[in-house]
């Protein structure tokens, strides 16, 4: 990847002495930041920008390893087929036309990824802006020579964006806004060959880039994706387009990609460590943040001092940290009595310290500082939060010396400024300089402190996935579960629980009967209260077709109930007689193999509120136990199972242990499309499995 990023020369096909035309834009923006080759390709110029124009790629001189290509989408082929004969290793199509344009793009973009297949060249885009690289000085894009009026303020954030005007327009407003400073950006477009996996790889090894931000519109190899992220030490925040139907929808019309499911795309990120935003301003300002305070706190560290000039916006910040898992800090005896000293005595300080009493009494920079210095060297404090004001009267802050007694602490330091609007903008930029995260909204600056302090830190752990081998040649080796590669479609809901079963998954006691009499034979044997089900085949719901009969108490109850389901069924299926088994929580599980993920799994609340509530979280199988503790603590209702208003505390390992068994017997099982435990109830702690179905896509032998 080093010739698109480092390229010994350049060449510019579909370059043009037309000023605004794509082709000149690319040349202009090459003279003004690259210092190596620049070739022109053009058989009707003999010269653009001053420099000399080619006839052809084969043409141009050493040496040259880039070609950025401008030129009509069904001229393509032949420009990559000179290139490749050129013996140039990578080349950005710029071009537009393909893929997103419909059947005829499909077949021309498909007609050009042959031909890199064939010849190994390497192809960026199609329908990209390119890169951007502000540390280098290097603009290999048609972004508007307007951005050189940005300054190209340097940073260690790299971003990766689908979306080509994003890239540029967004970056723009960025870099204009003084917010943050960049080091790469790269438009991938269509991504028919370069994609988000391959960029990632080189970013995480880039020691220019301190945190990576991607926005996506689809994965081209997700598993991958997660893989690089699990191993990478730097940060690493996505923003996933698409997610929604609608969302799917507009993907397709822009650059064909096929979303993934958005809640399994979302557990898939959060099980490899990345961090999920929802908006483009929020995914900067995480990578911002991130890329501010690369050595991230070890999990859990998250008591904050938070340093107002009012007492209002010291308390919607308490308000606010609360919803990000952040505490106030309990500051001790030390630290109250450094703040008296530039606190009036008829003021007792506290946290959220409000400063302004002390402000008037010794002017805001001694206050600021003392304050600063008193926090930062109580242990109980883990991050600070100061909320500052430029212009208008007197109550400016010494940002430069803050900034140091922080980072002396080893403590993350964030700001809220409010303000006159060119001095905040002077004080963005000096923070910028300075390394200290600055925001606009007392809500973005606690959601990025939140994000940052409770990121659980990756690129230190080996574990990548379980070793699952052993179980699942276990229970591929177990005849009790050879059903799985006879039949086809949705099993029973008996013949569902002996899978599980014996898979090592807890279930009820049951029994199917055909008559009354058996009915009574297995209540002899279970005891009451018992519960009655009818299986109809082609039922899956089977609460809402009156097939299901809770807290059978006597004998006469289980008669009315064996003989209404009798009379419901009409002579299709069996009864099935469950004993009863009590619990407050019910839970549900399941596996699920996604198209583009594969096998995966699933947790949330169960019961009739499953679909309503949809409080659930996916990972992807395999799953060690620590990825399925995971999963449980990202949970809503992660509180309930804590022993929650009297409800018994859940086995989490217990769960967690049949999170993975499901993952393992999805992987076992290639026939298995659908499993669905709901509910899974808790009984004295453990997970019982009393409802569930498992469902197979076709046969297919195990191997």
């Amino acid at each position: 990847m080093e010739f698109f990023f480092k390229p010994g020369g350049i060449a510019v096909v579909g370059a043009t002495a037309s000023k605004g035309k794509g082709g000149n834009i690319i040349v202009s923006n090459l003279k003004k930041g690259y210092s190596g080759k620049i070739y022109p390709v053009n058989p009707g110029y003999k010269e653009i920008e001053g420099l000399p124009c080619y006839p052809s790629v084969a043409d141009v001189p050493d040496p040259v390893d880039l070609a950025i290509v401008f030129v009509a989408a069904h001229m393509v082929p032949r420009v990559i087929n000179d290139c490749a004969k050129r013996k140039i290793p990578g080349v950005m199509i710029q071009s537009a036309g393909f893929s997103e344009t419909g059947p005829n793009g499909i077949a021309l973009q498909q007609e050009i990824k042959q031909i890199a297949e064939k010849t190994g060249i390497r192809l960026w885009g199609p329908n990209c802006m390119g890169l951007v690289d502000a540390n280098q000085r290097f603009i290999f894009s048609t972004v508007t020579p307007a951005i050189w009026d940005t300054g190209l303020p340097c940073g260690n954030v790299s971003l990766i964006a689908q979306s080509g005007m994003l890239a540029g327009a967004f970056l723009i407003d960025l870099m204009s806004h003084g917010t943050m400073g960049i080091s790469k950006v790269c438009s991938i477009g269509n991504k028919m060959d370069v994609d988000e996996n391959d960029l990632l790889a080189y970013l995480i090894d880039d020691p220019e880039t301190a945190a990576i931000g991607l926005y996506l519109e689809s994965f081209t190899d997700c598993r991958r994706f997660m893989a690089l992220s699990r191993r990478s030490a730097k940060p690493i925040v996505v923003l996933n387009g698409g997610k929604t139907a609608g969302g799917a929808a507009a993907a397709v019309s822009h650059t064909a990609s096929l979303s993934a499911n958005g809640a399994l795309v979302s557990g898939a990120m959060a099980q490899a460590g990345i961090v999920e935003a929802s908006g483009f301003y929020q995914l900067t300002d995480y990578c911002k943040t991130l890329g501010m305070y690369p050595k991230i706190p070890s999990r859990g560290r998250n008591r904050v001092a938070v340093l107002t000039y009012t007492g209002a916006a010291g308390i919607v910040s308490a308000d606010i940290m609360d919803r990000h898992n952040l505490e106030l800090s309990a500051l001790n005896t030390a630290t109250l009595d450094a703040l008296q000293t530039v606190f009036p005595t008829w003021m007792p300080p506290s946290n959220p310290v409000d400063m302004w009493p002390g402000i008037i009494l010794n002017g805001s920079k001694k206050t600021y500082n003392k304050a600063m210095e008193a926090v930062c060297a109580d242990p109980g404090v883990d991050a600070v939060f100061v909320h500052c004001f430029a212009g208008g009267f007197s109550l400016e802050a010494d940002l430069d010396r803050m900034a140091k007694t922080a980072k002396e602490a080893g403590k993350p330091l964030v700001c809220w400024i409010s303000g006159e609007r060119d001095r905040v903008y002077q004080f963005q930029v000096s923070a910028q300089k300075t390394g200290v995260p600055v925001f606009r909204e007392v809500m973005r600056a606690v959601e990025c402190l939140g994000t940052l302090l409770n990121r659980h830190p990756r690129g230190i752990e080996t574990d990548e996935g379980p070793d699952a081998s052993e179980q699942i040649r276990r229970l591929k080796k177990d005849t009790r579960l050879h059903v799985l590669t006879l039949e086809k479609g949705p099993l029973d809901e008996y013949v569902s629980k002996q899978v599980l079963e014996a898979s090592g998954i807890p279930v009820v006691e049951e029994t199917p009967v055909a008559s009354l009499a058996k009915a009574r034979q297995a209540a002899a044997g279970f005891g009451f209260p018992l519960v009655a089900k009818g299986m109809v085949p082609g039922v899956s719901h089977k609460t809402e077709s009156n097939l299901v009969h809770l807290g059978i108490a006597s004998d006469q109850a289980l008669e009315t109930a064996v003989t209404s389901l009798l009379q419901t069924m009409e002579g299709r299926g069996s009864i099935l007689i469950q004993k009863q088994v009590q619990g407050k929580i019910e839970l549900v599980a399941g596996f699920v193999r996604d198209p583009r993920l594969g096998p995966c799994v699933m947790c949330g609340l169960g019961g009739v509120f499953a679909e309503a509530l949809n409080d659930t979280v996916f990972g992807v199988a395999p799953l060690t136990l620590t990825d399925a503790l995971h999963m449980i603590d990202r949970l809503k209702c992660r509180n309930m199972l804590n022993g929650y208003r009297g409800c018994d505390p859940v086995d989490k390992n217990a769960l967690g242990s049949i999170l993975v068994t499901l993952g393992n017997l999805g992987w076992a099982y290639p026939g298995i499309q659908e499993i669905d435990i709901n509910p899974l109830i808790i009984h004295k702690g453990g997970p019982i499995a009393v409802d569930g179905v498992v469902v197979l896509a076709q046969r297919v032998e195990s191997e």
